[in-house]
């Protein structure tokens, strides 16, 4: 295990600023002293190598539409009508949010609710080679995925597939029927979040010395030490005694192996998509300014007229509400085809709670098929 002495200041620097999604590092650590994050970083490392052998599963029986350089396309259902397209966040964690355990899978709930056809964007880690690829890569194989679909669909954007959706539903607006962003961070200098602070804290030259630090890439087990540090001793001390207590509950570790199948296993990002998302999206908001240039042309989301549904967490810290609720003054959509919804909750549980899935996800699901 290293000490302070076999890290180099730089990496001390880094380690003990925030690198949350999609910037944040367990600030509250700083308080707490960096030779102790420093300490965690080996921890975490061999946390990953053993949670390797229970590497995230998707829980609804699915096939591979297409392999493509940056993702998966998953199949689900049956062809007819016009496909759902899920797109997942590309955040640290696999698309497993999407589809995380039976009873608490939003595919199949968009399944069950009158939807026939849904296809999901299982983003992969990037590789070294990925580390010079951009948002613009990335919106030209969700375009691929669209057109292998049958052109035109229905999107729904979870997260950080928020804005990546609603750049498509801006960029071309012919191939989407209806548009559902939950979660999502729109319009990022709307509330008072910790990562709205936090984008505007830190230099742009701090984000790049986390991406050098990578290799290229911002390091999935830079983020996981992270959010694991920001409540160190509920992470590496009551988890596991929780874990004793309930030795005996086979359900309860069945779930709790699902959830650390998708948490210890965090991607790697590619460094220049990174620190443009941070500095265009995050510091500068351009998506909402209509200055952000999506392959080739600039964005204007009023070039939005599909059907929208706006969904929030109540409690969301990640994403507040009014970052997702915000969009409804940039849309072209008509006022009476614009939904807006805040259900009780905080982030994860927006797309993975078992009450949130089946309390309102029904909804949007028929809501999205009579579109």
């Amino acid at each position: 295990m290293p000490n302070k002495s076999s890290v180099s200041s730089s990496e001390l620097s880094l380690l003990s600023v925030p690198a949350f999604w999609p910037m944040a590092m367990a600030r509250a650590l700083v308080t707490a002293g960096s030779e102790l994050y420093v300490k965690n970083l080996k921890f975490v490392e061999e946390e990953i190598k053993i949670h390797e052998e229970l590497r995230p599963q998707l829980a609804t029986p699915n096939r591979v539409r297409l392999d493509l350089r940056t993702m998966s396309l998953r199949d689900y259902g049956e062809p007819g009508g016009t496909p759902t397209l899920v797109d997942a966040p590309f955040a640290g964690h696999t698309a497993m949010i999407a589809d995380y355990h039976r009873g608490q899978s939003l595919v199949q709930t968009l399944l069950d609710n009158g939807i026939g056809h849904v296809a999901l964007t299982d983003w992969k880690s990037a590789g070294s080679d990925m580390k010079d690829l951009d948002i613009d890569n990335y919106l030209a194989e969700i375009l691929v995925a669209i057109d292998d679909l049958g052109g035109r669909v229905n999107l729904v954007g979870l997260c950080q597939g928020g804005w990546t959706s609603a750049m498509i539903a801006a960029r071309f607006p012919d191939k989407v029927n209806a548009l559902v962003l939950a979660g999502s961070p729109i319009d990022t200098d709307a509330g008072n979040g910790a990562i709205k602070r936090m984008a505007h804290e830190s230099p742009l030259s701090f984000y790049e010395e986390l991406v050098t630090l990578g290799g290229g890439l911002m390091k999935g087990k830079f983020m996981l030490q992270g959010w694991k540090n920001m409540s160190p001793i509920e992470h590496y001390a009551l988890d596991q005694i929780d874990l004793y207590e309930h030795i005996d509950d086979s359900a309860y570790v069945s779930k709790l192996e699902t959830f650390e199948s998708w948490y210890e296993n965090p991607i790697d990002l590619p460094g220049r998509w990174y620190l443009q998302v941070i500095h265009q999206l995050f510091q500068e908001n351009r998506l909402v300014k209509g200055e952000f240039v999506g392959l080739g042309r600039i964005l204007d989301l009023h070039d939005i007229t599909c059907p929208t549904y706006l969904l929030a967490g109540e409690t969301d810290a990640i994403t507040t509400p009014e970052q997702v609720l915000r969009t409804a003054m940039y849309l072209g959509t008509r006022t009476d085809r614009v939904v807006s919804q805040t259900v009780p909750g905080g982030h994860i549980g927006l797309f993975m709670g078992a009450r949130t899935l089946k309390e309102h996800w029904p909804n949007v699901a028929r809501w999205i098929a009579v579109q």
